[in-house]
């Protein structure tokens, strides 16, 4: 990873995993993908590799994950999802060329176009995104309990109920503040 750029926070769902580059929503936001060069950097390590990324097209992938981000959270409270991001899902998922491509060891892995670009890239981010806000996998949208993140994740722990995005992140945080609230420190 780049130095001078906060860590990428990495899941097993793309599409949610994408949202996860701005976190604390309801805080003090952190953009994770500040530059062309990050989403670049973003997508490698998320097996969609792309040679350049234009600030239009960075644009374009930051209205794709806001969008992906009001849809899954309006799927997690059970609201009409908005026309505007389904609108921009869809036309994401449409403009990209990308294949699924099923691996020697049996897992699913995409290709991307030859001449491979953003567009590429965030079709397939979209693909995935409308495959869980539909209900197509095995799991269910929810919100981070944290209340200066409030991300949307995919729960796919067997009894559903996981409350935080990241145990590492956010379930830590908020444990330590239970804890320092349930603990004061002792008058001298």
């Amino acid at each position: 990873m780049r130095t001078g750029f906060p860590d990428f926070r990495l899941g097993a769902v793309l599409a949610t995993s994408f949202t996860g580059t701005l976190t604390e929503r309801r805080g003090n936001a952190v953009e994770r993908i500040p530059t062309p060069q990050r989403l670049i950097d973003w997508l490698a390590v998320n097996g969609l590799a792309v040679d350049s990324c234009t600030p239009a097209q960075l644009d374009l992938a930051r209205e794709l994950r806001e969008s992906i981000h009001a849809a899954a959270t309006a799927a997690a409270i059970q609201d009409a999802l908005p026309a505007a991001a389904v609108q921009v899902i869809n036309d994401r998922s449409a403009q990209g060329r990308a294949a699924a491509i099923l691996t020697p060891e049996g897992q699913r892995r995409w290709q991307l176009s030859s001449a491979s670009c953003v567009e590429d890239a965030l079709s397939v981010i979209a693909a995935d995104a409308i495959s869980i806000i539909a209900g197509e996998r095995d799991g269910k949208l929810a919100l981070c309990a944290s209340p200066t993140c409030r991300a949307a994740f995919f729960d796919t722990s067997q009894s559903r109920t996981r409350k935080w995005c990241d145990m590492n992140t956010c379930g830590n945080r908020q444990k330590k503040a239970r804890f320092i609230a349930n603990h004061p420190k002792n008058s001298a």
